[in-house]
């Protein structure tokens, strides 16, 4: 090994531990990483500058504003008041509802914002209920991923590893060609999680009401900054409401049918309600979370590093020559484990652009088609359960519900693997060698 790849997978290590150790402030942790990796020289100044620009975290901090927005109209209050009155009718039920209809409309908008706007009114719901919100917070993350594996357009990372498969000379995958192996994955992990979310109510105490909590923004531990994402109790004003929610709708609508890129939408839809007067400059920069930001602007410093140091680049060599010799089905497998890992290391963008390429090397040099192996890609890309940091909605809710490191790993490691096992199935029951 190289010094660079030494003091990448020590970095990563140590960072790993802090996380688990659950005693520093995640964002510090992850900060403290990116830090090391640059007085070091195994990223440099413009690469960190690179994550600390990128397009996911414009979008995010773009859709906070929105959100926010949304919130500082009173509209949240009154959406939690409606969701109160059915979950009265039909208890918990009805909060997994709601978290099925955030997974369905997954499948076609992106689901951050689907998980930014739900999940204050899962929350405040499960409280006002004298439910532990851990029990749904976790679920409404995984589900609305599960739903983004359904169709084409429902994630990126499929609309990425799709245009790389064209690239490579590989027919055009339909809309809703993937469609029968997310849906498999999704209905298998909805009952595991409906099975075993009473681990997560078990796991503490459920929070007070959200009128009696205390804000404390410099709260120790793994769990950053307050828990109350959003405003105190407003009252409903409906000219603000509807702008918001307009501007809301547009930004989902101009990124799903590819007028312009979800940075690019949310950031003018943000600008737009400022000087819409919607919300003040002022609001906008308290609504920003910057301890978010930062927790997932280091996490992608250190996926760089593993990119420029080679250690992916080894770990790929290393499969493809570990892999031919087994067979298709037993290659499959592998490759879809090895995206499995490492999906919860990279971020999922990353993952696709290095392992879309092998699917196409891999499957000709064992005489079969690409199909099977561009499909794990897209599903093994997104499926990041096993830790906090592989999937944005991820960070979202381990802040909001106050989760620990291990909470994740309880829960979202055997769903990993029974997402492994489900989409092995299902990839070649439907796309044949």
């Amino acid at each position: 090994m190289t010094a660079d790849q030494i003091v990448t997978v020590l970095v990563l290590a140590a960072v790993i531990a802090g996380l688990i150790w659950d005693k520093v402030r995640a964002d510090v942790v992850a900060l403290a990483g990116a830090a090391v990796l640059l007085i070091t020289g195994v990223v440099r100044p413009s690469e960190v500058q690179g994550a600390f620009a990128s397009p996911a975290l414009i979008a995010l901090a773009s859709l906070f504003v929105i959100v926010y927005a949304i919130e500082l109209s009173g509209l949240l209050d009154r959406l939690i008041a409606l969701a109160v009155v059915l979950c009265r009718r039909i208890g918990a039920l009805g909060m997994w509802i709601t978290i099925g209809l955030c997974g369905a409309a997954s499948g076609f908008l992106n689901n951050t914002p689907i998980v930014v706007l739900s999940a204050p009114i899962i929350r405040d719901s499960a409280q006002t209920l004298g439910l532990n919100p851990k029990r749904f917070l976790m679920p409404l993350s995984y589900i609305s991923i599960l739903g983004g594996c359904c169709t084409l357009i429902g994630t990126s990372t499929n609309l990425l590893v799709a245009d790389m498969a064209r690239v490579a000379g590989q027919p055009s995958f339909g809309l809703f060609e993937i469609t029968p192996v997310g849906l498999s994955i999704a209905a298998v992990g909805a009952v595991y999680l409906l099975l075993v979310s009473g681990r997560l109510d078990r796991s503490s105490t459920a929070e007070p009401p959200r009128a009696d909590v205390t804000v404390q923004p410099d709260m120790a531990g793994a769990q950053v900054g307050s828990p109350e994402l959003f405003a105190p109790h407003v009252e409903l004003q409906p000219r603000r409401a509807v702008l918001a929610v307009g501007v809301f709708v547009a930004v989902i609508a101009a990124a799903a049918s590819g007028v312009a890129p979800i940075a690019a939408a949310a950031f003018t839809g943000a600008v737009l309600l400022i000087l819409l007067r919607v919300i003040s400059a002022d609001d906008a920069y308290r609504g920003l979370r910057p301890e978010i930001l930062m927790l997932i602007a280091g996490m992608v410093v250190l996926g760089i590093a593993m990119e420029e140091s080679g250690l992916a680049a080894a770990a790929t060599e290393a499969l493809v020559d570990t892999a031919r010799p087994l067979g298709p089905l037993f290659a499959l497998a592998i490759f879809y484990g090895t995206t499995l890992l490492l999906t919860e290391l990279l971020s999922n963008a990353t993952v696709a652009v290095l392992f879309a390429p092998i699917a196409v090397a891999l499957a000709e040099s064992l005489g079969v088609s690409p199909r099977p192996f561009l499909v794990a890609v897209m599903m093994a890309a997104s499926a990041a359960f096993a830790t906090p940091f592989g999937y944005q909605t991820n960070v979202l809710v381990y802040q909001m519900g106050r989760y620990s490191y291990m909470d994740f790993v309880r829960v979202g490691l055997p769903l990993n693997f029974l997402t492994w096992g489900v989409g092995l199935a299902a990839i070649v029951q439907f796309f044949p060698f």
